[in-house]
């Protein structure tokens, strides 16, 4: 019986062992490049990695900012970072959250500026304005207040509110739930809001229903669908994200639906950095 049982521990460090060597780091080196493999060795002198080409590369210590372990996966070789802007679709959040202490700028349409902060990893709070100057009252912004409710291994979701501000005394945004089922490369999103507008003299209110949907097309490119249904119309939108590192741009079109015989389609043109 004890036979059987250090043969069983004996495994499980083995099996251990082998599992640790398997998880993939990147290592980004002083000169700016960025290696990813797995750790081989490491020395306070040194780090061996190998690469998924299979090449045995040795880095001196003092040429290593970070060695951290990677996000992305591997797919037929080549290393898939990971969407570095999760939380949103084109313009509608995702039940994804942004972790405590990171962040994202960005600018919507060239001129919508915003960022986002994370409180906590489930708490964010953003805000943005107008890059545009001129305006001859208050200068009118905007607050994302946004907290996930829910983090499953394929599942997410999360409430928020957007809220404009100084927009002529009008009390005017969206409440949202929003839930997001798949991966971080293949996902439907799902939204429910109430769409708001108020002053002293009436209120006024509509559901929102969003789909929207993001798919991994290769290494760089997700697809990005984003559609709205409310009351009289909607708006279809699909296109393109390209992911960086740390930056993502999305390119594509979105189209009013019930405002007429003639449909018209419109650019998207988002930029985003996370930090």
């Amino acid at each position: 019986m004890r036979r059987v049982c250090f043969a069983l521990v004996v495994l499980m460090v083995v099996v251990g062992s082998a599992a640790a060597e398997q998880r993939l780091f990147e290592l980004k080196m002083t000169d700016g490049s960025t290696i990813v493999g797995y750790v081989e060795a490491e020395t306070p002198e040194r780090v061996v990695l190998r690469t998924l080409g299979g090449a045995v590369i040795e880095v001196a210590r003092a040429n290593v900012i970070s060695l951290i372990e990677a996000k992305g996966r591997v797919v037929n070789g080549q290393y898939f970072r990971e969407d570095s802007n999760p939380t949103r679709l084109f313009f509608a959040p995702t039940g994804r959250s942004i972790k405590k202490g990171e962040g994202y700028v960005g600018v919507y349409e060239i001129f919508l500026s915003f960022v986002q902060v994370g409180i906590t990893d489930r708490l964010s709070i953003g805000a943005g304005t107008p890059l545009l100057f001129g305006f001859d009252g208050d200068r009118p912004f905007w607050v994302t207040p946004k907290v996930q409710v829910y983090e499953g291994r394929t599942a997410s979701a999360a409430v928020g509110v957007l809220h404009f501000l100084n927009i002529e005394g009008v009390n005017l945004g969206i409440a949202y739930a929003a839930g997001t089922f798949g991966t971080r490369d293949d996902a439907l999103t799902v939204g429910l809001g109430w769409a708001y507008a108020n002053n002293n003299d009436n209120n006024e209110g509509s559901v929102v229903v969003m789909v929207g949907g993001e798919r991994r097309l290769s290494r760089r490119v997700k697809f990005i669908t984003e559609n709205y249904a409310f009351t009289g119309g909607g708006i279809a939108s699909a296109g393109f994200r390209f992911l960086g590192e740390s930056f993502s741009a999305d390119i594509g079109l979105f189209a009013p639906l019930g405002v007429g015989d003639l449909l018209i389609a419109l650019p998207i043109v988002n930029f985003v950095w996370k930090f």
